[in-house]
C-alpha cells in the first residue's frame, strides 16, 4: 500500500479537487489509501463556529449557513449534472452538526472543539469519494473514527495502537483505492477526539504503521520541505534529502511541513516519507529515510509565533531546584502548557509556552501563590537548527529585543 496525504490547501476549490485526480492518474492509484484535511480554512471557519457557539448557545452561529453553502459550491462545480445524492449527504452532515449544537450539554470545550471540527474531514472525504467514483476510480469511503482509537484526551488524544491497527487491517483489507480522513479518531465511547491540530500527517504515519505501506507521500503547496516557511523567509531553499531524527527535531521545533509525531513510527519500520508538491508531482521533492542528516547541510529556519515567556523567581531567594521544578512542570502538565523552551538558573526558571488551550490566567494565579511571576505575551520564538554566523546576522536584522537566547552545539533559540 501506498499512503497519500492531501492537506486543506490542495483540495481548496473544485480546482484543488480536479487535481487531486490528476495526481492520482500520474502517479498511479492502485494500492492506494489517501488521507484528506478538511478543505480550505474550513476548520478555521468551524473554530469561530465553536466560539460564537460558546458566547451565544440560544442561536445557530453566525458562520454555519456560509460553511454549508461553501461546500455545496464545491459539490455543483465538480459535477456537470446536478448531484442531489451527495448534496443530500452534505445536508444531512450539517444537520447532524447542528444537532450536535443543540443538544449538547457539556460545557468543555476541548470535548465540544473535537466533536464539531472532525466535520471538516468528514464532508471533503465525502466530496473526494463521490468525485473519485464520478469518474471512475473505485473508491472506497472508510469512517477513520472506527479505525483510529484513543483515549480521552480531547484535542491532542492519545492513540490505542494495538487497537488501532488490528482495525485497520480489517477494515482497509484488499480494497484498491481507500479514502479516509486525517486528524481525527473516536474513544472507547464512541466520541470523536483529534490529534492535534494539523494531525492530517500523523494519520498518515498511523495508517502507513499499520498497514506496513512501501511509502507515505505528504502533498504540499511547496516544492518540498524548504530550509524555511517560504511566507516567513526570504530565498528559502529545497532540502533533498532529510533523516528520520533530523526531521523530527526539525518537527518538534515547530517545522510547519510535517506534524512532530508523523515520524515516529515511519522510523520504526523504516517506512520512507516524501513531501511532494501537488502542482508539480513529478518533480524530486524531499525524501526523510535513513542517511544523510540534511543535503544540502544548511540553516533551516523555524518561528513560532504568538507564544507566552514567563519568569519565575522564588519569593524568599530560595533555590529553584528539583522540588520546585518539579512543581512548576506538574502545573504546566494540569493546565495543558505546551512547553517550547525552558531555562533556570539559581533563582529564576524562564519557561516559554503556548497558550494554546486558553488556561494562562489561571496558570499564572496558582503560580503567584508560591513565585514572584513577569508574564510577557505575543513573543515569537525563532529556532536555527544548524547556526551558523549568517544565521546570527539574520536574528540580528529583526529588530526585536532578544528576551532569552538559548544554544546547543547544533541548534540556537530566542525569544523576540
Amino acid at each position: 500500500m501506498n499512503i497519500f496525504k492531501f492537506g486543506g490547501a490542495s483540495v481548496k476549490d473544485v480546482a484543488g479537487v480536479k487535481n487531486l485526480v490528476s495526481v492520482l492518474n500520474t502517479v498511479g492509484q492502485q494500492k492506494t489509501l489517501i488521507v484528506v484535511s478538511a478543505m480550505g480554512k474550513t476548520t478555521n471557519m468551524l473554530e469561530k463556529i465553536i466560539d460564537e457557539y460558546f458566547k451565544s448557545k440560544e442561536q445557530t452561529p453566525p458562520g454555519f449557513f456560509s460553511l454549508k453553502q461553501f461546500h455545496i459550491d464545491i459539490v455543483k462545480g465538480l459535477f456537470e449534472a446536478q448531484s442531489a445524492e451527495l448534496e443530500e449527504v452534505i445536508h444531512n452532515l450539517f444537520e447532524d452538526l447542528l444537532s450536535f449544537l443543540k443538544s449538547n450539554k457539556s460545557p468543555n470545550y476541548s470535548f465540544v472543539y473535537d466533536q464539531v471540527v472532525s466535520y471538516g474531514e468528514l464532508l471533503s472525504t465525502t466530496i473526494i469519494h463521490y468525485y473519485l467514483k464520478h469518474k471512475g476510480l473505485e473508491s472506497h469511503w472508510l469512517d477513520a473514527r472506527n479505525c483510529v482509537k484513543t483515549d480521552d484526551y480531547y484535542r491532542a488524544a492519545n492513540l490505542n495502537w494495538e487497537l488501532t491497527q488490528k482495525n485497520i487491517i480489517d477494515q482497509v483489507g484488499t480494497k484498491p483505492l481507500v479514502v479516509t480522513q486525517g486528524f481525527i479518531g473516536s474513544n472507547s465511547n464512541n466520541f470523536t477526539t483529534t490529534l492535534g491540530r494539523e494531525g492530517s500527517d500523523y494519520s498518515a504515519a498511523i495508517f502507513a504503521y499499520a498497514l506496513n505501506a512501501e511509502s507515505v507521500t505528504i502533498w504540499k503547496d511547496v516544492p518540498g520541505v524548504l530550509n524555511g516557511d517560504p511566507r516567513v523567509f526570504q530565498n528559502t531553499q529545497l532540502l533533498h534529502q532529510i533523516s528520520y531524527r533530523e526531521a523530527i527535531e526539525l518537527a518538534f521545533y515547530g517545522a510547519s511541513v510535517i506534524h512532530p509525531k508523523t515520524l515516529q513510527p515511519l522510523q520504526r519500520k523504516e517506512i520512507p516519507l516524501y513531501v511532494k508538491s501537488f502542482e508539480n508531482p513529478k518533480g524530486p521533492g524531499t525524501s526523510v529515510s535513513k542517511g544523510k542528516t540534511l543535503e544540502p547541510h544548511i540553516p533551516c529556519y523555524i518561528v513560532k509565533k504568538g507564544q507566552v515567556l514567563l519568569r519565575l523567581s522564588s519569593i524568599d531567594f530560595s533555590f529553584i531546584v528539583e522540588e520546585n521544578i518539579s512543581y512548576i512542570f506538574g502545573l504546566l502538565h494540569e493546565y495543558q502548557m505546551p512547553v517550547e523552551l525552558i531555562q533556570n538558573s539559581a533563582i529564576s526558571f524562564s519557561v516559554c509556552i503556548n497558550n494554546k488551550y486558553k488556561r494562562l490566567e489561571e496558570l499564572v494565579l496558582v503560580l503567584r501563590s508560591r513565585f514572584n511571576v513577569e508574564v510577557t505575551t505575543d513573543v515569537d520564538l525563532y529556532t536555527i537548527r544548524h547556526f551558523d554566523a549568517e544565521a546570527s546576522r539574520f536574528i540580528q536584522k529583526i529588530n526585536k529585543p532578544v528576551l532569552l537566547e538559548q544554544r546547543t552545539e547544533e541548534t540556537a533559540q530566542f525569544v523576540l
